[in-house]
């Protein structure tokens, strides 16, 4: 199955966000929440047992400038082995133009057992946008061996890399034996500086922004780990 779902947010005459362009395509579907205000709120369903193996799914999100959108996942995203053990790929495309706001915050995805998914976000961002991206990654269902994951993020600022990095995981021994591995990329907020905690660490990007790190042995306290990582001191 090959599936691309997109959103087109800009900014109206009267300060509003509108979305120019909503998109859905099974198993990615996009939900507006109603009403009027300076963000748009849009939900990310999965309407289907995607992803399967062999699938490729793509999601485009294109914030015009000055506008505001927060793209939330409903529920998490469970990925499936295919019947000749190939891959499933999800990716994510991200433009968010000069004073735009993107948050794209995700459910968990799990990696089931004998299960290979590859996720990618690519971002090109503006100078004074701003970026909120989280990414959960869980390796198998509870009592279960790991699926193998591996989660790219390629982001840059004009033509200035901000983050270039790729995961390959496939044994929760990779994890220190936590089945979690949590991450929150940030461009856009005050300046940060380095620190950690329990299974957490929060660092500073050289050309701008921060990105925070958790391992746990659950999405919840990666969660928490993330927001302790990522609380204004």
């Amino acid at each position: 199955m090959k599936a691309h779902a997109r959103v087109v947010a800009e900014l109206d005459g009267t300060g509003r966000t509108v979305l120019r362009e909503l998109r859905s395509m099974s198993p990615l579907t996009l939900i507006p929440k109603r009403g009027n205000g300076p963000v748009a709120i849009v939900h990310l369903v999965n309407s289907a047992s995607s992803p399967l193996g062999g699938d490729e799914l793509r999601l485009t999100l294109r914030v015009g400038p000055g506008a505001r959108l927060r793209l939330a996942g409903v529920a998490a995203t469970i990925a499936l082995p295919g019947p000749r053990g190939e891959a499933s790929v999800s990716t994510v495309d991200i433009e968010v133009g000069d004073g735009g706001e993107l948050e794209y915050l995700p459910e968990p995805t799990v990696v089931t057992a004998r299960a290979r998914h590859v996720v990618e976000l690519r971002a090109s961002l503006s100078a004074n946008a701003r970026l909120c991206a989280r990414d959960v990654l869980v390796l198998g269902r509870a009592g279960e061996l790991p699926g193998r994951f591996t989660t790219s993020q390629h982001v840059v600022c004009g033509d200035v890399p901000l983050l270039r990095q790729t995961l390959d995981i496939d044994d929760v021994d990779v994890l220190a034996g936590r089945r979690v591995l949590a991450t929150e990329l940030r461009f856009g907020d005050p300046a940060v500086t380095p620190a950690s905690g329990d299974w957490w660490s929060l660092t500073p990007l050289a050309a701008g922004g921060s990105l925070a790190t958790a391992l746990a042995h659950d999405a919840v306290t990666a969660h928490h780990a993330l927001t302790l990582a990522t609380r204004p001191v």
